[in-house]
C-alpha cells in the first residue's frame, strides 16, 4: 500500500512545472522501478488507462518514464509485463488517427526499447497494425523505420515481408506525411540492409543476398522516381531523393544502369528546385558510388553535365557556421573523388583549366577540387604531377587573397605527397615565402571589409607562417630542400617582412642537421653563391638585432639564427656567438624597444663607428664619398643617419673628414643651384638644396663628435669658412629660407661647444652677429637673448670679461635699434617678449641680465618717447604683473633692477597721461625709498615692501590696467621663484582690498582664473594667499562669489573644493553662506518627474542646483576653522542633509542637462560624473558635519558597519538610516530633540522619499531607551500612528516597524498599557491589501514577536488562536523574509498555547510545513523552522517527539535531513497511528509547492 500511494503521488507530480522537480520525480520513480519493475510499470499503465483525457504533456513524461525503465530492467521485466507493456504502447501510439507528434513519438520510442530484446513480440504487434490493403498510421511506418536503425540483426529478416506488404500501400498514399514517412523507411530499410550485408560474419543469418531484395527496392524506386520525386512539397523531394541514393546500391546492376541516364539528370535539376543542397549531393553521391562499382559505361554520357553541376556546387560559398553547407560541400569534394577513379584524366583537364577561369569563384573552387584530389586519390594523381606542377603557375600569379588561401591549401598537400621536390617545386615555396613578407592591410578611414570572406593580408601572412613552419616540422622529405635555399631569402629587400619565419624554421632546420653531424649543415659558399649566404647576410642579421620588433619582432629570430650557423661563418665566431647571442635574446624578452631611428639610418652609424676603428686613409676617404653620393638627401631620417655616420668618423679622422666635406661642397653636384629664384621650380634644384642641408647637418655634427682640443681652432678657419664661402650673398635669402633651422642648430651647437665657465673666443659675439644682421627677419630673436644671457657668470680674466662686455653691448645695441624702428607700446612689448622669459629662469645671473636688459630698454623708451597725441599705454598692466613679483627676487640686484623698472614704468604712464618729462609724482618718487629696503634680505621686510609697493601701484594704475594687473598677477602665483610667487599673492590680495570693490563684473573670471591656477601651485604659502584672496573677493561680493563657485561642474575638482574650504576659514562668513545654502535648500524642489514617454512613465531628475549646494556645505565644514558655525547650526544642518540625502537616492540626470548653466564640460562626462556625486555627495556632506560636530563616537560604528555606502543605495538606504539613527541615539543622545523638532515638520511634505528617510530615522529611535529618558516618546509615537496611514506603503512598513520597535526601547510603556493599541496596529498591519511585496505584513509580524515577549497571557491567551489563523497562510509565502517571520511568531505564540487542545491541533496542522521547511532553499528560514519547532515541541504532544527535536534542531547545528526525517516517521506512526493518513493527505499537498526543495522533500518523505 504504501509504494502504492507514493507512486501515485508522484505520478500525479510528474508534469511539474519545475525541470529540477521533475527530474527528482524521475529519479524517485526510477529508483522505486529498479527495486520492482513490475509493479512501477503496472501502476504507470493503470494511471494512463485511468485518466484517458489527461494533458499529452503529462501523459509523455510517463511514457517517457516508461521508456526508462524499460532500458535500464529490461531483463527482469517479467514477459507477462513486456507483453502488456507492447500492447500498451501500441495503443497510446494508435488511439488517435491524427498525428500527434509528442505524444505518439513517445510511445514508439517504448515499442523500440523494447523491441531491442523482443523484436519478435514487436514485430506481431506491429505487423497486426501493418495489414495488406490498408493504409497503417504513421507511426506505425515510422516505428519500423527507427526498429531497422535501432536493431539491425533484428529486423533485417523481416524487411523482404515488409517490403512486400508495404508495395500495395504506396500507391495508396495520398499525402505527404505518409509519403514522407514511407520514403524515409524505404531509406532506413536500405541503409540497415546494406549495413547487414557489409558485416555478414556478425550476422544471425550469412545466407542473406543483395539480390533478395533487389525486385522489392526496385520496384519502390519506380514509384518513388516517378512520381513522388515530383511533388512540389520541397520536404518530401529531398526525402525521395535521400531513399533513392540509398536504395540505388540495392537495384539489380541492369536495371541501374537502365535507369542512369534519367536519374542523374532528375538529381542534378533538384539543385535549381530546393535551397537546401546537402541531402541532394549525399543521394548523388550514393548513385555514382553504385555506378562506378558497377562499371557503368552509361555514367560517361553524363560526364560532362555531372562536372558542370558539381563545379557549381564546389564553387557555391561555405558558411562554416551553418553545418549543412559544410557537409554539403565535402560531399561534392567526395562526388569528384569517385568520378576521379573513372575518368583521371579527364577531371584532372578539367580542373586544371578552371584554373584559368576570370571568375574568383571558380578559381577557389578549382583549387579545392585539386587539394582534394591530391589528399585522396594519391595512386591516381601521381603520373600528373609535373602536369600539376606547370598548371599551378598560373594561380600563383593570382591578385585575390581569398585564391592565394586555396592556393596555400593546395601547395600544403602538395607538400605532403612529394611535388616539392620536383622541377618547379622552389617556385611554391618562394611563393609562401613572398606571403610571408605581406605588409598589413590597408584601409582608408572609415572603410572595413564589408565581404564576410575577405582575406586579409594578415590572416593570410599568417597561414604562410604556419605553413612553412609545417614544412620544417612535419614535411621531413623537404629538409634538404629547404635547406640551405632558405637563406636566399634572408637578403632581399623585398623578404624583410618575412625573415621572422624564415629565420625560425631555418634555426630548426639548422639545429636538427648540426645536432646529428649531417655533411650539408655545412654549407660551400662557393658551389652556392655569394647571393646565398655572402659577406652582407651576417651584417643584415646584426642589423635586424638592432631593430628587433620591427618586421614582425625578427630580432630574436635572427639571432637564434646566427647562433646555430655560426659555424658557417668563421670558427671563432661560434665560441663568442654562444656566449653572447644568449643574453642578447634574454635581454631581449625584457625589454620591448631599445633603438629607435630607421634601419638606413642605423647602416651610416654603423659605417661611422666602423671607420672610427678603421686605420687605413684610403678606405676611409672612399667610404665618405660613398656615404655622401648614395644617400638618399630628401629623406630628414636618412640625412641625419649620414650626418651622424660622417660625425663619428671625424672623431678619428678630422683632417680627413672637413678634406671631404670640402671636396663635396666644391663638386660639380652643387653647381646646378647657381640661379636665384626661377630655377627654384626645378626638383633637381630642390633636391641640390637638400644636399646642402646635408652638408651643414655633417659640419654640425663633426662640430659635435670632434676632439676638443681640435675643432675649437678649426671652426673659424674651416667650418664657418667653408659656411660663409659656399653660401654666397646672391642665394643667401633663398638658402636661408631652405635651411635655416638646420643652421640654427649648428650655430646653437658652436654656442654650446663653447666653454660655460668662461669667455675665450669670440664665437659668442660672431654668432649673435651674424645672426642679427643676416637672418634677423627669420631668426628668433630669443635666441639672440638667450646666447648673451646663458653664458657663465665666472669669468676669471680682464679679457673675457671685456670680450663679454661688448658681447653685452652689441645686444643691447641690437635691442635698442630694434626698439627704435617701433617706439610705441606695442614696440616695447614686441622687444619685451623675447626677454621675459629669461626674468624667471632658475639661473640668478640671467635674470640679472634680463631685469638690467629690461632696464635699459625702458630708460631708452622713456628718454627718447615724445607724445605728440593721447595714446593709450595698454600694456602697462602686463609689464608691472610681470616685473613686480621680481622685487623679491633671491638676487638683490634683481630687485633694485626690478624697482627700477617699475619706476620707469610709471613715469611713462604719466608721460602718457599728459604731463611733461620733468614732473615729479610723489607716490612714484616713494619707490627711491622702497629701493634701498630691497637690500634686506629678510622675508618679512620684502613682503611688507612689495604691500607697499602694490598700494603705490593701485594709486597710480587706470582702472582698465587694473584687469590686466590682477589676472598676470595670477599667472606670477605659479613663478618658478618661490620668493616671486608669494609675492605676487602678496600684491595681488593688496590690491584687492584696496580695489577689489570695483571689480563687480570681474569676480567671476577672477575665481575661474584662480580656479586653473590652483591646479598648478606647489608652494603651500601661496596656496593659503589664494584663499585669503577668494575671503577678500567674498567679503565684498558674496552673492557673486557663492553663485560662481556654486555653478562649477559635478562633481567639484579638488582645487573647487579647495575654494569652498577656503570659506569656511572665516566662521562667521561661514555661517553666513551656510544659512543662505541651507534656506536654498529647504524651499528648492528637490526633484523633477518628468515624463518620457507613455511606455517609460515617469523619470525622477534631481536638481542639479541642490547638488552642488550640498557638496559646497561638505566642503566648507572640512575647514577646522568652521567648528564654531558647524556646532551653533548642528541641528538645522543635520536635519537638512538628512532631508537632501533622502532626496538624493534614486535620481538620475536631466536629459537637457546641455541647455543649463552648469554645462561646462561634455555631456556625457558631465553624466557620469553627476550621477556619480548624486549618491554620494549627501552621505559625505552628513559625516563631515558628524566629524566636525566632534561626534567621532558616532562616526566610528557607522564606518564599521558600512552605513555610509548603504544609505545611497536605494536598495539598501532604509537600512543605512537605520544605523545612522542607530549610532545617534547611542552616542549623541543629547542632541536628538532639537534634531526631531527639525525633522517633525517634514513628516508631512509631500515627497515620499524624505517622509521615507525620515519615518526610518524616527523608527529606529523607538528602538533606544534614550528617547523615553528625553521625553520624546509620545511625540514619537503619534507621529508613527499618523504615518500608519500614509498613502506610502514604505512609510506604512517603517510606521508599523517603529511602532513594533517601542516593545525595545520602551518595553514599560507596552507591558504598563496592556498593548492594546499596538496590537491593534500589528493586526492591521496583517490585513494590509495594498501591500505588493507584503512587507507591511513582514513588520507586523515581527512587531508582534517583539511585542507578545512583553505582555501577560491574559491579554492574549483569546487572541492566540485568531491570530495562528492568520498566520497560516504566510508559511508558504514565497518571500522568505515573510516565511521567516510567520514561523518565528507562530513559535513566540507557543507560550499562550500551551494546554490548550485548539492550540495542539493547530501545531499538528502545520508541523508537515515545518519539518518539510527544514529543507528550505533560505537558511534564515531553516533556523526558524528549528527555533519553532523546538519551542513548540511541548504542545505536540509526544515526548519522543519533543525529545528529539529539543536534542537535534539547533540553529547552528546542521541536520542530517533524511535520517531525521526517517526516525520522525517511526515516532508519528507508534505515537499519533490514527494521524497517519492526514500526514499523507498533507504531504501530498505539498508536491505542488513552491519550492523543488520542499517538493523533493515531500517525495522522500511520502517514500519513507
Amino acid at each position: 500500500p504504501g509504494l502504492s500511494f507514493v507512486t501515485l503521488a508522484l505520478l500525479d507530480s510528474a508534469n511539474d512545472k519545475d525541470p529540477v522537480v521533475r527530474e527528482q520525480v524521475r529519479k524517485s520513480i526510477l529508483t522505486l522501478g529498479k527495486q520492482q519493475p513490475n509493479k512501477v510499470l503496472s501502476m504507470c499503465q493503470d494511471y494512463l488507462v485511468k485518466h484517458p483525457k489527461l494533458i499529452v504533456g503529462h501523459r509523455v513524461v510517463i511514457l517517457q518514464t516508461i521508456e526508462l525503465i524499460v532500458k535500464t530492467k529490461i531483463d527482469d521485466i517479467s514477459y507477462l509485463k513486456i507483453k502488456s507493456i507492447i500492447s500498451l504502447a501500441s495503443d497510446e501510439m494508435t488511439r488517435s488517427k491524427d498525428v500527434v507528434p509528442d505524444w505518439q513519438q513517445a510511445a514508439s520510442n517504448i515499442l523500440v526499447a523494447v523491441g531491442n530484446k523482443y523484436i519478435n513480440d514487436i514485430m506481431e504487434e506491429i505487423l497486426s497494425k501493418f495489414q495488406p490493403g490498408i493504409l497503417p498510421h504513421f507511426f506505425v511506418v515510422q516505428t519500423l523505420a527507427s526498429l531497422s536503425e535501432s536493431n539491425v540483426y533484428g529486423m533485417v529478416p523481416f524487411l523482404n515481408a515488409i517490403l512486400g506488404t508495404m508495395l500495395p500501400m504506396l500507391g495508396m498514399a495520398k499525402q505527404d506525411n505518409m509519403k514522407w514517412v514511407f520514403s524515409s523507411a524505404l531509406s532506413h530499410f536500405s541503409e540497415s540492409i546494406l549495413e547487414y550485408l557489409a558485416n555478414l560474419d556478425k550476422a544471425p543469418d550469412p545466407t542473406v543476398r543483395k539480390d533478395t531484395f533487389s525486385s522489392e527496392i526496385y520496384a519502390a524506386y519506380d514509384i518513388l522516381y516517378c512520381s513522388w520525386l515530383q511533388s512540389r512539397e520541397s520536404k518530401l523531394r529531398l526525402t525521395v531523393a535521400e531513399a533513392v541514393g540509398s536504395m540505388s546500391h540495392l537495384i539489380a546492376h541492369d536495371k541501374l544502369e537502365e535507369q542512369l541516364p534519367k536519374l542523374i539528370p532528375t538529381i542534378l535539376s533538384l539543385y535549381k528546385k530546393n535551397t537546401e543542397h546537402y541531402v541532394i549531393s549525399k543521394s548523388l553521391c550514393q548513385v555514382l558510388d553504385a555506378s562506378v562499382n558497377m562499371g557503368s559505361r552509361v555514367l560517361e554520357t553524363q560526364i560532362d553535365s555531372l562536372l558542370t553541376t558539381l563545379n557549381q556546387q564546389v564553387c557555391a560559398p561555405v558558411d562554416y557556421s551553418n553545418p549543412l553547407t559544410v557537409k554539403n560541400h565535402n560531399e561534392v569534394l567526395r562526388c569528384f573523388s569517385i568520378l576521379a577513379n573513372t575518368f583521371p584524366d579527364r577531371l584532372v583537364m578539367f580542373v586544371l583549366q578552371k584554373l584559368e577561369n576570370s571568375n574568383e569563384r571558380i578559381r577557389m573552387g578549382s583549387l579545392a577540387v585539386l587539394r582534394h584530389l591530391i589528399n585522396s586519390s594519391t595512386s591516381i594523381m601521381e603520373s600528373k604531377k609535373l602536369l600539376i606542377l606547370a598548371s599551378i603557375r598560373q594561380p600563383l600569379a593570382d591578385h585575390s587573397n581569398k585564391v592565394k588561401k586555396r592556393v596555400v591549401q593546395v601547395i600544403s598537400a602538395m607538400a605532403h605527397h612529394g611535388y616539392l621536390e620536383l622541377e618547379g617545386g622552389d617556385l611554391l615555396v618562394k611563393f609562401i615565402i613572398q606571403h610571408c613578407a605581406l605588409p598589413d592591410t590597408y584601409y582608408r578611414p572609415g572603410q572595413r571589409p564589408s565581404d564576410p570572406e575577405e582575406v586579409t593580408n594578415e590572416a593570410l601572412r599568417s597561414m604562410c607562417d604556419n605553413t612553412l613552419h609545417l614544412f620544417t616540422t612535419t614535411v621531413g622529405r623537404l629538409t634538404d630542400v629547404l635547406w640551405p635555399m632558405l637563406l636566399y631569402y634572408l637578403t632581399p629587400g623585398q623578404y624583410s617582412n618575412a625573415t621572422a619565419p624564415l629565420c625560425k624554421s631555418l634555426t630548426l632546420l639548422g639545429t636538427k642537421k648540426r645536432a646529428s653531424q649531417e655533411p650539408n649543415f655545412n654549407i660551400d659558399f662557393n658551389e652556392h653563391g655569394r647571393c646565398l649566404l655572402g659577406e652582407g647576410a651576417p651584417f643584415t642579421r646584426c642589423v635586424n638585432g638592432s631593430f628587433p620588433f620591427r618586421s614582425r619582432g625578427h630580432g630574436a629570430p635572427s639571432l637564434s639564427l646566427l647562433n646555430v650557423i655560426s659555424p658557417n661563418i668563421h670558427p671563432n665566431a661560434e665560441t663568442l656567438w654562444e656566449k653572447e647571442i644568449p643574453a642578447l635574446l634574454s635581454y631581449l624578452e625584457g625589454f620591448w624597444s631599445w633603438l629607435h631611428g630607421s634601419f638606413q639610418s642605423f647602416l651610416y652609424r654603423c659605417i661611422g663607428v666602423t671607420l672610427q676603428q678603421c686605420s687605413n686613409k684610403e678606405v676611409v676617404q672612399k667610404q665618405l664619398q660613398e656615404m655622401l653620393i648614395s644617400a638618399r638627401h630628401n629623406d630628414a631620417i636618412e640625412r641625419a643617419g649620414v650626418a651622424m655616420g660622417i660625425g663619428l668618423c671625424a672623431s678619428s679622422h678630422l683632417d680627413a673628414t672637413l678634406a671631404k666635406l670640402d671636396d663635396f661642397g666644391k663638386s660639380d653636384a652643387f653647381k646646378k643651384a647657381s640661379g636665384i629664384f626661377s630655377l627654384l621650380k626645378d626638383k633637381n634644384d630642390l633636391d641640390v638644396e637638400k644636399m646642402k642641408s646635408t652638408l651643414i647637418l655633417c659640419y654640425g655634427y663633426v662640430a659635435l663628435h670632434a676632439p676638443e682640443d681640435q675643432i675649437l681652432s678649426r671652426i673659424d678657419s674651416d667650418i664657418l669658412r667653408s659656411i660663409s664661402k659656399h653660401f654666397n650673398t646672391k642665394v643667401r635669402m633663398v638658402l636661408i629660407v631652405l635651411t635655416h633651422l638646420n643652421i640654427f642648430l649648428l650655430l646653437k651647437d658652436f654656442i654650446k661647444a663653447e666653454p660655460t665657465d668662461a669667455m675665450r673666443t669670440p664665437v659668442r659675439h660672431l654668432v649673435m652677429t651674424t645672426c642679427a644682421n643676416l637672418m634677423y627677419p627669420l631668426m628668433p630673436r630669443g635666441v639672440l637673448v638667450g646666447c648673451i644671457l646663458e653664458q657663465s657668470p665666472e669669468m676669471s680674466a680682464c679679457q673675457e670679461l671685456a670680450l663679454y662686455k661688448d658681447t653685452f653691448n652689441a645686444l643691447q645695441e641690437l635691442l635698442r635699434n630694434i626698439l627704435a624702428r617701433d617706439l610705441n607700446p606695442d614696440g616695447l612689448q614686441s622687444v619685451f617678449k623675447h626677454i621675459e622669459e629669461w626674468l624667471s629662469s632658475g639661473q640668478g645671473h640671467e635674470r640679472e641680465r634680463a631685469m638690467n636688459t629690461t632696464a635699459h630698454i625702458l630708460e631708452f623708451y622713456f628718454n627718447n618717447l615724445h607724445v605728440k597725441n593721447m595714446v593709450t599705454f595698454h600694456n602697462l598692466g602686463s609689464l608691472l604683473g610681470r616685473l613686480a613679483p621680481r622685487c623679491t627676487d633671491p638676487n638683490p640686484l634683481v630687485r633694485r633692477a626690478a624697482i627700477d623698472c617699475i619706476y620707469t614704468l610709471l613715469y611713462i604712464q604719466l608721460r602718457y597721461e599728459g604731463f611733461s618729462l620733468d614732473y615729479k609724482d610723489d607716490s612714484v618718487e616713494r619707490l627711491i625709498t622702497l629701493r634701498e629696503s630691497m637690500d634686506n634680505p629678510d622675508h618679512s621686510v620684502l613682503y611688507k615692501t612689495c604691500s607697499e609697493l602694490a598700494k603705490i601701484i593701485s594709486k597710480r594704475l587706470p582702472q582698465q590696467q587694473l584687469n590686466t594687473l590682477i589676472f598676470m598677477l595670477i599667472e606670477g602665483l605659479v613663478d618658478s621663484q618661490s620668493n616671486c610667487s608669494r609675492a605676487s599673492s602678496v600684491l595681488l590680495n593688496t590690491l584687492l582690498k584696496n580695489r577689489g570693490a570695483g571689480l563687480q563684473d570681474l569676480v567671476s573670471e577672477m575665481l575661474e582664473v584662480l580656479h586653473i591656477r590652483l591646479q598648478m601651485i606647489s608652494e603651500e604659502q601661496v596656496k593659503v594667499s589664494v584663499a585669503q584672496s577668494i575671503l577678500i573677493l567674498a567679503t565684498q561680493h558674496l552673492q557673486t562669489v557663492i553663485n560662481t563657485l556654486i555653478s562649477y561642474p559635478l562633481p567639484f575638482d579638488s582645487w573647487s573644493c579647495e575654494m569652498w574650504i577656503a570659506l569656511g576659514a572665516d566662521s562667521k562668513l561661514a555661517s553666513q553662506i551656510m544659512e543662505m545654502l541651507m534656506e536654498k535648500l529647504n524651499i528648492m524642489v528637490p526633484y523633477v518627474d518628468k515624463k518620457e514617454s507613455m511606455m517609460r512613465g515617469a523619470i525622477i531628475f534631481y536638481a542639479i542646483l541642490l547638488c552642488q549646494m550640498t557638496c559646497a556645505l561638505k566642503e566648507m565644514m572640512l575647514n577646522g576653522q568652521s567648528q564654531e558655525a558647524v556646532v551653533s547650526l548642528f541641528p538645522q544642518l543635520f536635519s537638512s542633509l538628512l532631508v537632501r540625502l533622502g532626496s538624493s537616492v534614486g535620481v538620475t540626470l536631466p536629459k537637457d542637462i546641455n541647455s543649463s548653466g552648469t554645462n561646462r564640460k561634455s555631456p556625457t562626462k558631465l553624466a557620469e560624473k553627476c550621477s556619480y556625486f548624486y549618491s554620494r555627495v549627501a552621505v559625505e556632506a552628513l559625516r563631515i558635519l558628524l566629524a566636525r560636530a566632534q561626534l567621532d563616537h558616532v562616526v566610528k560604528p557607522l564606518d564599521q558597519e558600512g552605513a555610509w555606502d548603504k544609505m545611497k543605495d536605494p536598495q539598501q538606504h532604509i537600512t543605512g538610516v537605520t544605523l545612522l539613527a542607530r549610532a545617534m541615539a547611542k552616542h549623541a543622545g543629547p542632541r536628538l530633540p532639537a534634531i526631531v523638532e527639525c525633522l517633525c515638520p517634514c513628516l508631512n511634505n509631500i515627497y515620499e522619499c524624505q517622509r521615507v528617510t525620515i519615518t526610518a530615522f524616527f523608527s529606529e529611535l523607538l528602538n533606544h531607551h534614550v528617547v523615553t529618558e528625553l521625553m520624546m516618546m509620545d511625540v514619537l509615537m503619534n507621529n508613527m500612528m499618523e504615518r500608519i496611514s500614509d498613502p506610502s506603503c514604505t512609510v506604512r512598513m517603517l510606521a508599523v516597524r517603529g511602532l513594533g520597535n517601542i516593545a525595545v526601547g520602551s518595553p514599560e510603556k507596552v507591558h504598563m498599557e496592556g498593548g492594546g493599541e499596538l496590537l491593534a496596529a500589528m493586526s492591521s498591519g496583517m490585513e494590509e491589501k495594498d501591500d505588493p511585496g507584503k512587507r507591511i505584513t513582514l513588520e507586523a509580524m515581527s512587531g508582534l514577536s517583539k511585542v507578545l515577549l512583553y505582555l501577560d497571557k491574559k491579554n492574549v491567551q483569546l487572541l492566540v488562536v485568531y491570530i495562528f489563523m492568520k498566520i497560516k497562510p504566510f508559511l508558504e509565502s514565497e518571500n522568505d523574509e515573510i516565511r521567516c517571520a510567520s514561523i518565528m511568531l507562530l513559535g513566540n505564540l507557543s507560550k499562550f498555547g500551551s494546554g490548550e487542545p485548539v492550540f495542539k491541533d493547530q501545531i499538528h496542522n502545520v508541523l508537515v510545513s515545518l519539518l518539510l521547511h527544514l529543507s528550505d532553499p533560505n537558511l534564515q528560514v531553516v533556523k526558524a523552522c528549528k527555533y519553532a519547532m523546538r519551542v513548540c515541541a511541548p504542545v505536540v504532544g509526544s515526548e519522543l517527539i519533543t525529545t528529539m527535536f529539543q536534542n537535534h534542531l539547533h540553529e547552528d547545528k546542521s541536520l542530517h535531513y533524511g535520517e531525521f526525517i526517517n526516525d520522525l516517521t517511526k515516532y508519528i506512526i507508534q505515537d499519533f497511528p490514527g494521524m497517519l493518513n492526514f500526514y499523507h493527505i498533507t504531504v501530498i499537498q505539498f508536491f505542488k509547492s513552491n519550492w523543488a526543495e520542499v517538493r523533493a522533500g515531500a517525495a522522500m518523505f511520502i517514500g519513507r
